[in-house]
């Protein structure tokens, strides 16, 4: 097989495709932010991912999640997160787990992952916690993604510390109640947009171009992290 790398060797050089292939990242969730972390990783070399997600794809996903299309509706996200990262990188290892992160499994997953990064792009907050407090007490990287609903504006998102966010509703709660936990710093990706009042209803609304471009950017910091290349 053709390099399928050669233009990113170009660009960062032997060592670090081959730190990125000897690399292992957890995901938890691979939704609208997700999926899109979830394929930058994969097709910039990755070696082994572990996906955690319950959700099966469904109609509503259509507009903003990469593994969402006709033919996946009904499948477990995770099922088809791997069917596309195979037909990728035939290569790739990919360890599926369907099911939901909470504080009784977090650090069962985190430990048999045996991860070199985390990357938590769910949304419920008590696991999201438990993700970072094990992250933190095993010495393991992670970036975790702050709100991305109720946004228009892309081009607002950026990766920063905890303590130094702002207006996000959801990167608020996080920055108390790790505080709550003696955890005061950890990579997060947060806009400063404020959130766009919704109709009332309980779902927030959400668009393709914002989801995508955050996963997007937290997959360049994961990659950056993975290689040295963030200085």
């Amino acid at each position: 097989m053709t390099d399928w790398l050669m233009r990113e060797r170009m660009l960062i050089g032997d060592e670090a495709i081959n730190r990125l292939a000897a690399s292992r990242v957890l995901l938890f969730g691979v939704g609208g932010v997700g999926s899109y972390v979830f394929e930058a990783l994969v097709r910039a070399g990755v070696g082994q991912l572990t996906i955690v997600d319950a959700d099966k794809v469904e109609p509503t996903n259509l507009n903003r999640q990469l593994i969402a299309d006709t033919t996946t509706l009904g499948m477990y996200k995770v099922d088809a997160a791997a069917e596309r990262a195979v037909r990728i990188n035939p290569e790739i290892i990919i360890d599926r787990r369907a099911v939901f992160a909470d504080e009784g499994n977090i650090c069962e997953l985190i430990d048999s992952a045996s991860p070199d990064y985390i990357v938590d792009a769910i949304d419920t907050v008590s696991s999201k916690l438990e993700i970072i407090r094990a992250a933190k007490e095993r010495g393991i990287g992670i970036v975790s993604s702050m709100g991305t609903g109720s946004k228009l504006d892309p081009t607002r998102f950026r990766i920063a510390d905890i303590s130094k966010t702002h207006t996000c509703p959801l990167a608020k709660v996080m920055r108390v109640s790790l505080r709550k936990l003696g955890i005061e710093h950890c990579d997060v990706l947060f806009s400063d947009e404020p959130p766009i009042k919704g109709n009332g209803e309980r779902i927030v609304g959400s668009v393709s171009f914002v989801p995508s471009a955050a996963g997007l950017i937290i997959a360049g910091h994961t990659v950056k992290c993975l290689t040295g290349l963030n200085g």
